[in-house]
Parts: C-alpha cells; sequence; structure tokens
C-alpha cells in the first residue's frame, strides 16, 4: 500500500523551495508571537490556550492542510503529468495512500511541532497545554490530510475550496454556530486535547467517543473516494 517512489516524488513536490516557505511562513509566525507574549505577559495558562487553540489550531493547521492536502495531488492533476503517473504498474489505492501519508507527515511536522515549541515557550507546558495542543494537531493532522487531498483529487480549484472550509467553516462558523461545532475537524481534534490535558483550558462541543468516531469516518471515507475518483481518471484517459 505504500510506494517509496511515489512518495519521494510527493515530498519533492511538496517541499520545493516555494511551497516550503508558504508552509514555513505561519508556524514561524506562530512562535514569533508566542515569543512576544510571554515576554509580555509573562506565564499564563489561559492566555496559552487561547493561543494555541485560536491561532495554531484553528488556523494554522488546517491552512497547512490545504497545502500538503492539495499540493499532494491537485498540481499533477492540472498539469496533466499525474497520466505518467497512471502508467506505472502501481494500484491506484496505493498512489493515493501513499500521497495521504506524505501529507500526513508533511502536516505534522509544519503543524504539530511547532505548537509544541510554542506551547513551551507561553507557559512551559503548564497543565498540560503544550502537549494537549499537539496531540489535537496530530490527530487533526491526519483527517485534514485525508479531506484535502480528496479535493486536490476531485476539483481542479482545490486550495479555494480548501481555505473556504478551513477559514469559513471551521473558523467563522465553527465559533459562531453551535451546531457546525459537531461538524468540525477542530473540535474532534479539541475533544482529544481535552481529555489530554485533563482540566478545564481546552473543552470542545463535542464528547471524545463522538469525536474519536467521526475523525476515523472521515479519514476512511475520504481516502476511498479519493481512490475511486482516481480510477476513474485513469479509464477516462483510457478512452
Amino acid at each position: 500500500m505504500y510506494d517509496p517512489t511515489v512518495a519521494r516524488l510527493t515530498y519533492r513536490a511538496l517541499l520545493g523551495r516555494r511551497r516550503a516557505l508558504i508552509l514555513g511562513a505561519l508556524p514561524l509566525l506562530l512562535i514569533a508571537i508566542s515569543v512576544v507574549v510571554r515576554a509580555l505577559a509573562g506565564a499564563d495558562d489561559q492566555t496559552a490556550s487561547d493561543l494555541l487553540g485560536g491561532l495554531a489550531l484553528a488556523t494554522m493547521v488546517p491552512i497547512i492542510g490545504v497545502i500538503a492536502g492539495t499540493g499532494a495531488i491537485g498540481p499533477e492533476i492540472d498539469d496533466g503529468s499525474v497520466v505518467y503517473l497512471l502508467s506505472k504498474p502501481v494500484k491506484r489505492p496505493t498512489i493515493i495512500f501513499t500521497k495521504l501519508i506524505v501529507a500526513i507527515a508533511v502536516t505534522m511536522v509544519f503543524s504539530a511541532l511547532p505548537t509544541f515549541i510554542a506551547g513551551f515557550i507561553l507557559n512551559g507546558n503548564g497543565q498540560q497545554i503544550a502537549v494537549a495542543y499537539t496531540v489535537a494537531a496530530l490527530v487533526a493532522s491526519i483527517a485534514y490530510a485525508a479531506i484535502f487531498l480528496l479535493l486536490g483529487t476531485v476539483s481542479r480549484h482545490a486550495v479555494v475550496f480548501g481555505l473556504v472550509y478551513a477559514l469559513v467553516w471551521e473558523a467563522l462558523f465553527g465559533s459562531l454556530v453551535s451546531g457546525a461545532r459537531t461538524l468540525s475537524v477542530q473540535q474532534w481534534s479539541l475533544a482529544v486535547a481535552q481529555k489530554v490535558a485533563g482540566g478545564d483550558m481546552v473543552t470542545s462541543d463535542v464528547t471524545l467517543p463522538t469525536a474519536t468516531v467521526l475523525l476515523a469516518v472521515v479519514t476512511v471515507l475520504a481516502t476511498w473516494y479519493a481512490g475511486q475518483k482516481l480510477r476513474s481518471l485513469t479509464l477516462a484517459g483510457e478512452e
């Protein structure tokens, strides 16, 4: 289910100079803001939770997921180079699964690691806040990568749709409309973080069992459907 050649090509595409600069911008901004906040306000648990929840988990993680998930396959479909990949004796589900693994790895590195560093800068992991939000970022990276990889497979405007979902649905509607929070990757990951933190600094509108099931279902279904769409693309090319 994992092809090293496909993985190498995907890593090369995602970590090219231009895309790497974009991927690194938000993490550097988060760490810089954390340094400034710590210098001005000192170590404060509530401030750390607010910043990690509002900037890291609600903004940085989904945007990096958009870049990594759609970038893992979208550009190849847009420029037609995916035909070369599909002509190789590699099963279509293997291509999707390999690209998903790469997208997850890139999203985790550029989101979870900076979240952990920022958390330690802000309050030294008081009340397990840094670890809790890091775990949330790791969990969210898996679901976001699958969702945005699917978008990259089915649409030429995947980045636009991904940003709309991340910034409008997750950040705007998720904060204003209570019902929308149940269908939010952010809230699902916060449920996991709440369990890790154990206190009242991290809260979620979704229970942990529900969040766990939804995270698994969305990841599996998005990956499966992306594989099906890639099969259709192959058939269209052969015809």
